[in-house]
Order: structure tokens, then sequence, then C-alpha cells
């Protein structure tokens, strides 16, 4: 399915970049524009790779398309340097959700970690702030453009280090102004979600929602960390629970199969995976299945009723969006408007927001795929 360079794709005479869609799994530090990324480091006197736009474009796709989670993620460090202060974290913001609303986003959650942006001396509490307002002009900016779009903060904590009941508390804080959730976030084998559970036990006394990153550098036991550790009430891309699946044959269209515990309770409590296509290709998260996009246990998870959800991870690094996740999960797996529509409901179904805001999301997907 051909992607024009407007980064839009048509299926079924729809232009996808027009219907309405959900992105639950998004870093904000993932997400900047490469003039961005060069115009505040100049500014910053951080000294970039490549100082024209679309040679750093490059270089991102480059260093990002390692296999590895490890090298994908040194990739972020030229990203958090240039968003050390108040200017800067609203400004990435800012731009962040124009591009979703450019999108078709009409819901959105960023996450990012507010301890990698004290370097400029900003306190945990003025970052925060930084990043709502850049937000809160970015739905501005888009509602005078014609689209609506609300987006909700992910308070994150970065799991190899010491500070996420102290991030837990942060996020919390927020709750009212802007925080919708938490997250643990960074390099996930070796670091299991039961080393934060002090930070875990808090928030379920607090009663805030929780996603945890699990199933992608490490497999099944950091999933059922995730769910009986911290709670998860989604996982963040979750893939590697197909390795709870034994396929006994295939027929056809017709797969037969062997759950696991761990995946029937995931699949029979419609736990929402965060699964991110490209992103997971990148970093070697599906090599045991293969290392094409028809590989992806994407379908299967699909056919046999997990609620899935089609994510970006990091715009910048896999440079992508979420029309064309879609394209390209549309063109591998066959899927039409239908399939799609599933996917932006699945996901609407699992935003952390009130019933009835959830409710609401979902009568305008309906409506826009209707239409």
């Amino acid at each position: 399915m051909p992607i024009d360079q407007h980064g839009d794709a048509l299926l079924e005479g729809v232009s996808l970049r027009s219907l309405p869609k959900v992105s639950l799994h998004d870093h904000l530090d993932g997400a900047l524009r490469p003039a961005t990324i060069v115009e505040l480091a100049d500014a910053a006197g951080v000294e970039v790779p490549e100082a024209d736009a679309e040679d750093l474009a490059d270089w991102f796709a480059d260093k990002s398309d390692s296999g590895s989670l490890v090298e994908y993620l040194k990739t972020f460090d030229l990203t958090t340097a240039v968003m050390q202060s108040r200017e800067g974290l609203t400004r990435v913001a800012r731009e962040f959700v124009e591009d979703l609303a450019e999108d078709g986003v009409i819901y959105g959650e960023v996450r990012w970690a507010p301890e990698q942006h004290l370097g400029g001396g900003l306190s945990l509490e003025e970052v925060v702030e930084a990043v709502q307002e850049g937000i809160e002009e970015g739905e501005d900016a888009a509602a005078e453009a014609g689209r609506e779009i609300r987006v909700g903060q992910l308070i994150t904590a970065m799991r190899h280090a010491d500070r996420s009941l102290e991030i837990a508390k942060l996020a919390v804080a927020f709750r009212d102004r802007g925080a919708v959730g938490f997250d643990i976030a960074g390099a996930e084998d070796g670091f299991p979600p039961s080393r934060h559970r002090s930070a875990f036990d808090y928030l379920a006394s607090e009663f805030f929602p929780v996603t945890v990153h699990a199933g992608e550098a490490a497999g099944l036991d950091s999933i059922r960390s995730a769910l009986i550790d911290g709670r998860a009430l989604r996982l963040g891309h979750g893939v590697r629970l197909a390795e709870d699946l034994e396929v006994v044959s295939r027929s056809g269209d017709v797969v037969e199969v062997v759950f696991g515990d761990l995946a029937r309770w995931v699949r029979d409590r419609e736990i929402p995976l965060e699964l991110s296509p490209s992103s997971n290709l990148q970093t070697g998260a599906i090599a045991a299945w293969g290392r094409e996009l028809g590989d992806h246990p994407f379908d299967l998870l699909y056919q046999l009723g997990f609620a899935v959800t089609v994510n970006v991870d990091n715009r910048t690094m896999s440079r992508t969006s979420l029309t064309r996740e879609l394209a390209l999960l549309a063109e591998t797996f066959e899927y039409g408007l239908e399939d799609l529509e599933t996917f932006q409901l699945n996901a609407a179904a699992g935003a952390f927001l009130p019933v009835e805001e959830r409710e609401e999301l979902i009568e305008l997907i309906g409506e826009g795929f209707d239409r």
C-alpha cells in the first residue's frame, strides 16, 4: 500500500490519515521533529551528528534499526539532551500534539520520564508543568486548525533507577493537572517490575492507572511481574506474550492454539497490548518469529481475540506515524477498514479516562469510520 509524500495512504478508497485514531504508546523524547532537534541543539550547545534535518532523520533511522533495544535506546541521549529547559520541553510537547492532530489522532497519551530532564536546573514539578503547558498549547493550536484532540501525560519512571516511588507520587500529585497514568521504561531485561513494588503499591492505594513496559526485551516473567507486582491495566508492547501460545496446527486461516495460563488471563480479561509493529522489528522484540513484519505475531494475537492496539512507540526513531503503522499492517495482513476500526476501539476502551469519556471516544470513532 503506497504511502504518499504527505504520509497518507488509501484503503477501500478512504484516507487513513483522516480516520479518527487513539494513540496509547508514544514517547515524548522519541517524537521530536529533526529540525527542532537541530535548532534546540544549536541554542543549547549540544553537538549533533548531522546538522541538516533530513540527514539527521536518516541518522536516527539507521541507528535505531539495530535489532537491539539497548542500542535503540542510545539514540535518546541526543533527544533528551535538547529537552533540559522549560522552553525546550514546552516546544517539544506542543509540536508533539500538533503532529498527532495532523495524523488524525483524537486522543493520545504521551509517556516521558521527568527524572531525565533535570539537567538545566528545573525541578520535577517544573518539568511536568512545562510539558503540560506545551500540551495545552498544542491542543489549542489544533482546535484553531479545526482538529479536536486531547492528550494526557503518562508520568514514567526509569526502571534501572531508584526514584520510582518519588515519580509515582509526582504522577498522583498531577492527576488533576494533566497526568492520567504511570509507567516504567528503559532497559527491560534485568530490571523487572518487582524492583518497583513499593511504587506500584502506592499507586494502587491511590487508585492511579498503570501501564508497564513488558514483553519487549524480556519474556513471560516480565509480563507476569507487570501484572502481579505492577497491577498493570495495559501492557507496554507485550508482544512476547505470544511465547505463551503453542501453535498446534495451521490449515488455511484456521489456527489451532494451546494457551498458557498467562496468555489466557490477558486475553480473557481484555488487557490491552500496546503493540508497535515497526519498533518491535527494530528492537528485535519479534526475533523469535522472524525479521519481517509478516512474521510479527500481531495477526495471531488479533485473530485469537486479544485486545490489540496499534502504536508508534517512537516516531523519530522509527520514522513513522500512526497512519503509516496502520497502512503497513493493512498491506501485510490484508486488513480492511473494519479491522482498523477494531484496533481504535480497543485503544479507546483501554484509555486511562473515565468510562463516560471512553464511551464518547468510541462514539467519535464509530462516526468517523462510518463517514
